[in-house]
């Protein structure tokens, strides 16, 4: 069996082509991120909701239970502390960051990443057409944005070479079988030709026009042979999120990974978001009481995500994305948000990063 290549962002070299996908809140944090860099791959520490780390510990303000505005949701103090952590687990090893480009504070959370030791920062939800703008003072740090298509592609290389002089330095190409936000309609995620398969190559022949940028396939990404697929067809390495949920590492609660190991097929389901966008996650108690309007009330206490208005589009969804996403990190079945791709309900056991990533190089065992 062949050995997998390994994936360069930047500067950085990561020995196998794997990168696992940045999950908040509280998914992928220090353990979880510092041992898969430790391990080969990309660990990846997401930025949301920082303010929950620790018992909210570092934050300076908070309202029945949550962090205040969005300087303590994204608390900088927390983001050091989860780095620190990691780099405690993996060492000098690539680490990166996942900072949602639709959050309040974008800027101001992307230069905290990098001044905390962010080798990569990676932004999905949304164009995010002035990135490099906050990272000039850190040109080492890698700048990989996430994309639906090739014209969104177009758009970010054309605005950072105009006003930055500077490209990608690498890409992910999402298709709609991830979990939590979609870069589709409801309708493109089950429509043929917005699969995975079909926008891959679309988006590797918009990257080579601008050099060798490499494009990591993401979105339903289970297994070694999933990985050999996407390699094949042109792809540099694979971003993997769900599959890590089912690690002793991961910084999901118990109850989360639970939520996931029970659920079957049918569970899992697109939803509205106050992002704007379709959400996948598994179906759960909290999904029947938003249905029947009669979820926990919207206060918008933490201002997370600059899309909802203040909580204006969480009130036509129904429900507190930051709130839920936090309930389920705190292990509220009842009330939480569990994000999971399309596969989730293929997780049916929990093992050690470095199982998982011996299977995802090596193959599984019989």
């Amino acid at each position: 069996m062949e050995r997998l290549p390994p994936l360069q962002i930047g500067k950085h070299r990561i020995p196998y082509p794997i990168i696992q996908g940045g999950m908040g809140i509280g998914i992928s944090w220090d353990r979880l991120a510092g041992t898969v860099s430790r391990e080969g791959g990309l660990g990846v520490i997401s930025a949301v909701g920082t303010g929950y780390y620790e018992n909210k510990r570092y934050i300076e303000e908070e309202v029945a239970g949550r962090p205040l505005e969005t300087i303590n949701f994204y608390s900088r103090k927390a983001l050091f502390k989860i780095f620190e952590r990691a780099r405690q687990i993996c060492g000098d090893a690539p680490l990166g960051c996942n900072i949602l480009y639709a959050i309040n504070d974008y800027g101001r959370v992307v230069r905290d990443a990098c001044e905390a030791g962010a080798d990569i920062i990676i932004t999905g939800a949304g164009l995010p057409t002035n990135m490099p703008q906050f990272t000039q003072d850190y040109p080492d740090v890698a700048l990989v944005p996430i994309v639906s298509s090739a014209k969104a592609l177009k758009i970010i290389c054309k605005r950072w070479k105009q006003r930055y002089d500077r490209l990608p330095d690498a890409v992910v190409v999402e298709g709609p079988l991830s979990g939590g936000h979609q870069g589709f309609t409801y309708e493109q995620c089950f429509q043929p030709e917005y699969q995975l398969e079909n926008i891959l190559p679309q988006v590797i022949e918009e990257a080579r026009r601008w050099g060798e940028i490499p494009v990591i396939a993401a979105g339903g990404i289970w297994d070694r042979d999933d990985i050999v697929k996407y390699l094949e067809m042109g792809a540099a390495g694979v971003q993997m999120g769900t599959r890590f949920i089912g690690t002793y590492e991961c910084d999901a609660s118990q109850r989360f990974k639970e939520v996931l190991l029970k659920a079957k097929k049918e569970d899992i389901v697109l939803m509205g978001s106050p992002v704007g966008y379709p959400a996948r996650g598994v179906r759960t108690k909290l999904i029947d009481l938003v249905e029947k309007r009669e979820a926990p009330p919207i206060k918008c206490i933490s201002n997370c995500v600059a899309p909802c208005r203040r909580g204006e589009e969480a009130k036509v969804v129904g429900y507190c994305i930051a709130d839920r996403l936090a309930d389920a990190y705190l292990g509220d079945e009842e009330l939480g948000l569990y994000f999971s791709g399309s596969n989730g309900y293929r997780l049916n056991e929990i093992i050690s990063v470095r199982e998982l990533m011996e299977r995802l190089t090596q193959g599984e065992k019989p």
